[in-house]
């Protein structure tokens, strides 16, 4: 039996999302009734479509019954999470092939590194790249000539603008083909506890980067549960993956055959074959609401509180981030992966990973199992993990019936805590995200006196100068969507997480965002609105007391009303974020981005 709550917030999104939602199916429907398919080109535009193929395939092509399957790919060879795909295209060939049919690449799509970019100006690029990924998708599938697409992408902004770009082809069939992490090297744990040692300058900068380099080691996703893996989950308990795709390594025989059968299943779904299931109506209220009780289950990526909603807003439904905290109040958190716990992804997948995940929440009625997905059944049939038969082919086997490390993953009547792993904020100061999951009880809630900064680097030369030996709720403001395009604040941790060891009360509240490795410093992020559009973050000065409580989902500031009602917000000069690394060409982006609660997203008005 559905949870009666979760069925409440599901038909509240459906009845919101009515009018946008019927309008985007009316866009898929045209989009089937006007046959854009490459049979319906001039000769000319036809000719182009096929003149590099190989023979047998430019056949298909020209004249045959076989369906014709796009490949848009993040693939690049910088990136560790990525450079798999560089093999996936001619598996994804071959196995076309033999299903009677033809794939092609159909376009690439930019994919950058946050672990990269982190504390760069190139960070402040990232959340607008996902919007670049959408339009990129868009453009590699304007051809009109595929009968459905494949999408290999695994990383932060890379899946949610691959998915926003796939709901905009809402006609196609839409497969999701994961590459997987890489195999398990330096603890996480340990990574971070060198971090610290750094940010002390207790260990060299070789000792650093020792730790790290046998941490980030081989070709696979990090294996951390940060934004990228979160994707990968999200895309299975959406449907979207083959059962059980998510988390097999990189370049191993399962991976592969798991591949091939993914090309496979795309072209039966085609409108060619019985199984027709293009993206635009698989994808309903009830897949969404799957994806953010999954969010919440896992401690999930704070990032997705923005995604979910410009994905959703893709397919004509309306998110707010209402349900997202609605939902978290019944969602137990199952899972206790790095940074919410010591371990990685690979041991969440060897301790039963998303098929028993999926099975425990399916049994407590907090999946709607009737949800469509790619595989052709309902959720249920995701309640399973693959392996190879003698043959070398794919088999399903139900998911391990205990959890193999309680440590790890727990059964859904023995949670790690009865609550999600996210909470929404609500306050004087505007509405934000915290992410509770990764934080001590006894941090839940933290009043302290307000130290204000302008940037990252100001707060590190302040804890270098020793200014923040003291209770403090740091705030970080004008790194909003407007401000600077909302970069990740990593290199905040290291420093604050020393603060908070040596026994102060430290909080962050900022307007930017921290995303999926968030870890053991409660964080108040994604402020909404922004200092940059006037919020009240930019009332806030020196000294006020500021009081995050994610117990009772409040942001407040304990000032006089009166003086805080008078108080003028403090705008800052940003031209120094608007300029270099390419920043100018964003300038049209800072304009027309939304709010952080709106998914900060310059596509507005796509549910609309």
């Amino acid at each position: 039996m559905l949870n009666p709550r979760l069925k409440e917030v599901t038909n509240r999104i459906a009845a919101r999302s009515s009018a946008s939602r019927a309008a985007y199916l009316q866009r898929v429907t045209a989009a089937l009734d006007s046959k854009p398919h490459r049979q319906a080109l001039g000769c000319a535009n036809r000719a182009h479509g096929f003149a590099a193929c190989a023979p047998g395939d430019k056949e298909v092509l020209r004249g045959g019954d076989g369906a014709s399957l796009g490949i848009v790919t993040a693939y690049n060879d910088m990136l560790s999470a990525h450079q798999p795909y560089e093999r996936f295209p001619e598996l994804i060939r071959e196995a076309a092939r033999q299903a009677g049919g033809v794939a092609q690449v159909a376009g690439g799509v930019p994919a950058m590194c946050d672990g990269i970019t982190q504390g760069e100006t190139g960070m402040e690029l990232s959340l607008f790249s996902r919007d670049v990924i959408a339009l990129s998708t868009a453009i590699a599938l304007s051809h009109a000539t595929f009968d459905a697409a494949v999408y290999l992408g695994i990383c932060d902004k890379i899946v949610p603008g691959l998915l926003t770009g796939a709901l905009s082809f809402g006609h196609l069939p839409a497969v999701f083909i994961p590459g997987g992490p890489m195999p398990s090297g330096l603890a996480n744990s340990e990574k971070n506890r060198i971090r610290q040692l750094y940010a002390e300058q207790k260990v060299s900068r070789a000792e650093l980067l020792e730790a790290e380099a046998k941490s980030y080691h081989s070709p696979g996703t990090c294996t951390f549960y940060g934004t990228a893996n979160t994707n990968q989950m999200m895309m299975e308990i959406m449907g979207l993956h083959l059962p059980g795709a998510a988390f097999i390594n990189p370049n191993t025989p399962l991976r592969d055959a798991l591949t091939r059968a993914a090309a496979k299943r795309a072209m039966a779904i085609t409108e060619s074959g019985n199984e027709f299931t293009p993206i635009g109506r698989m994808l309903d209220e009830r897949s969404f609401v799957n994806a953010i009780v999954g969010l919440h289950a896992t401690g999930g990526s704070t990032n997705h509180t923005l995604h979910l909603i410009v994905m959703a807003a893709a397919a004509g439904i309306m998110l707010t981030w209402d349900d997202f905290s609605d939902i978290a109040e019944i969602t137990p958190l199952l899972t206790h992966i790095y940074p919410n716990g010591t371990a990685d992804v690979n041991a969440f997948h060897a301790a039963g990973g998303m098929g028993f995940l999926i099975r425990e929440l399916l049994s407590g009625g907090l999946l709607h199992e009737d949800a469509q997905t790619v595989f052709g059944a309902g959720l249920a049939a995701y309640a399973t993990e693959p392996f190879l038969d003698a043959e070398g082919h794919v088999k399903w086997l139900p998911a391990a019936e205990a959890s193999g490390d309680e440590t790890v993953l727990r059964a859904i009547n023995n949670p790690f805590q009865p609550t999600g792993g996210l909470r929404v904020l609500d306050g004087e100061l505007g509405r934000a995200v915290i992410k509770t999951s990764a934080v001590a009880l006894e941090r839940h809630v933290i009043e302290a006196p307000a130290r204000i900064f302008h940037s990252q680097e100001s707060v590190h030369a302040a804890f270098k100068a020793g200014e923040l030996n003291q209770d403090s709720v740091v705030v970080v403001r004008f790194q909003g969507p407007k401000a600077n395009g909302m970069p990740e604040l990593h290199k905040l941790m290291p420093p604050l997480g020393v603060l908070q060891d040596r026994g102060f009360k430290i909080a962050l509240v900022t307007d930017g965002r921290m995303s999926g490795a968030s870890g053991k410093v409660p964080s108040a992020i994604h402020v909404t609105p922004e200092a940059a559009d006037g919020g009240p973050i930019a009332k806030l000065r020196d000294g006020d007391i500021v009081r995050v409580d994610g117990t009772a989902g409040r942001l407040s500031v304990l000032v006089d009303p009166d003086e805080w009602a008078a108080r003028e917000p403090e705008m800052a000069d940003l031209t120094s974020y608007h300029s270099g690394t390419g920043r100018e060409l964003f300038a049209a982006f800072r304009g027309a981005v939304s709010r952080a609660d709106a998914g900060a997203s310059i596509f507005g008005g796509l549910a609309a």
